[in-house]
Order: structure tokens, then C-alpha cells, then sequence
């Protein structure tokens, strides 16, 4: 597919990127390609910003400039459009965010030419329903976590598939897609599932028992969590660690998977195990 236009979205309140940005766009009007800036990039442009949520109805492809939680709150407010997304890396780990700033210009000459690879992330589907009636609806990209203000216990009455798995005693539950299997599930003790596989991850966070460990279920899972005393204790869903809503006795946290994944950009010979060497620094002592 040829690209014709290409949207620009920019992580908030980096006004060092300003002379970049116009730098980009100029690039892009060299080749013939229009570049629709979302409203923080429109800061250093002269074109109109565009809202996010409208961005991906009029581009072939997003650039966004900044880091992994830059890139999962692009593909949120994208919403259902699988509109393919480049990330260039402004942060520090970047597992979504893989191209360098430095070398943005070689992976969009990549794009054009159509020497990338389209890559499918698996999406979650989160709702909060209280007594039959909808509270709240999320896509995640990362997961779904639900926990407390405190470092307090709680209580996760948990099912899949309609079947009973347990009830979680610890400070919260984390239900992760391979893609956030690098993110808060890694460090709550979860397992590494590459990217490209299908998967939904159940991982306790501190369980106050040592048998409570991570589940790995297969993607059309459905999960189901009631928090008992979810009021009295707190307890609150966070949704890619950015949105989300606090959690009543009444209600019931179901998480699956979302008919409308997302497609990100990579080098066609980037390899996988090196990435992951590199960012979790692998056989250092």
C-alpha cells in the first residue's frame, strides 16, 4: 500500500522536539506525503491540529514521537481503527517505541518503500458491569490491572470461561496480553510471551500464598473478577496504567479478547531475542 499521508503524534510537553517535528514534516513534503499533526504536534507545525480520535480516519499510517506509554495512549484514543503506528523511541526501555530518533528518516524511507513489517498486537477487551448494567469499556493494549491505594490485601474472586480458578489473596491481579507481558506483569513475577503469540496472562500481584502463581490461558478466554469489599478497600481498574475507574462491591471486571487488534511498523530484520538481550540486559553480572 502506497503512503500518501501520514499522521504525527508528539508525547506533551516536549518542546525540544520543536525544530524535529518541522524538520519531519518538510521531509515528508519532499516526498509527497502529507503529514496531519495530532493537536500537541500542530504546536510546532503550521498546519491544524487534528484530535486524535479523528487521526486515524484520514492517514495511511501514525508516527508517534515518544515513549511506550506515549504509543499505548496513540493506539487508545485511535480507538477501533487498525491504522498501522511507527514508534520512535524518545524513552528509556521502548519495546513499542523500537525505531531511534536518530534513525527515524531510514525506517520511514523503509515505510515508503514498503520494506517494513506489519505486525498484529493482540488488544484486551475490558468492561465493568455493576448488576447486569455497563459502568465502563477499555481497549488495552498492556492490561488491565485492578488494585488499592495501599499496600493493602485484597480479596479477587476470580473465573474463566464461566469455570471458578480461585480466590487471588494478594495486593492485586494484573491480565496482561503477551505485549504487556514486558510491562507491570514482568515485574510482578510474570512470564515473557513473545509479542506475535496469542495469549492472555493472569498474574497475582504479591500473593500472600506461594502456590497463587501466573496462569497463562488461551486468547479466547474470558476472565471475570468481583473484589470482595471492592468500597470499603479502594479498589480501582487501571487500564494500560492511564485510564480507568474505581470498582464497587457490585461489580464485575471481565476482560477478553478485542476484536480489533493493533499493527505496529518494525524493521524487517529486527530480531526479537537481541531486543530483549539489550533492554532487560540479559547476562549481566
Amino acid at each position: 500500500m502506497r503512503i500518501r499521508s501520514l499522521g504525527l503524534c508528539v508525547k506533551p510537553g516536549q518542546p525540544q522536539l520543536a525544530d524535529f517535528v518541522r524538520d519531519l514534516e518538510k521531509w515528508l513534503a519532499e516526498r509527497d506525503v502529507e503529514s496531519v499533526p495530532d493537536e500537541e504536534a500542530a504546536r510546532w507545525t503550521e498546519a491544524r491540529g487534528v484530535a486524535r480520535s479523528e487521526l486515524g480516519k484520514r492517514v495511511d499510517a501514525v508516527v508517534v514521537l515518544g515513549g511506550d506509554g506515549t504509543l499505548l495512549a496513540v493506539a487508545r484514543e485511535l480507538g477501533e481503527r487498525c491504522v498501522p503506528i511507527l514508534g520512535v523511541n524518545l524513552g528509556t526501555l521502548g519495546f513499542l517505541a523500537e525505531t531511534a530518533q536518530e534513525g527515524l528518516h531510514a525506517s520511514l524511507g523503509d515505510l515508503l518503500g514498503g520494506r517494513v513489517e506489519r505486525e498484529s498486537r493482540m488488544r484486551l477487551e475490558v468492561r465493568v458491569d455493576r448488576e447486569g448494567s455497563p459502568r465502563g469499556r477499555y481497549l488495552a493494549l498492556n492490561d488491565a490491572v485492578i488494585s488499592g491505594p495501599l499496600s493493602r490485601l485484597l480479596d479477587l474472586d476470580t473465573r474463566a470461561d464461566g469455570f471458578e480458578v480461585t480466590t487471588y489473596h494478594a495486593d492485586g491481579l494484573i491480565v496482561a496480553t503477551p505485549t504487556g507481558s514486558t510491562a507491570y506483569s514482568l515485574s510482578a513475577g510474570g512470564p515473557l510471551v513473545l509479542p506475535d503469540l496469542e495469549a492472555i496472562v493472569v498474574t497475582p500481584i504479591c500473593p500472600h500464598t506461594l502456590t497463587q502463581r501466573p496462569l497463562v490461558l488461551r486468547p479466547d478466554s474470558r476472565i471475570e473478577v468481583r473484589v470482595r469489599d471492592a468500597r470499603q478497600r479502594g479498589a480501582r481498574l487501571t487500564v494500560d496504567g492511564q485510564v480507568g475507574c474505581e470498582l464497587g462491591d457490585a461489580d464485575c471486571v471481565s476482560v477478553c479478547r478485542s476484536a480489533h487488534p493493533v499493527t505496529l511498523l518494525v524493521p524487517p530484520d529486527r530480531n526479537r531475542f537481541q531486543a530483549m538481550r539489550a533492554k532487560l540486559r540479559w547476562g549481566e553480572r
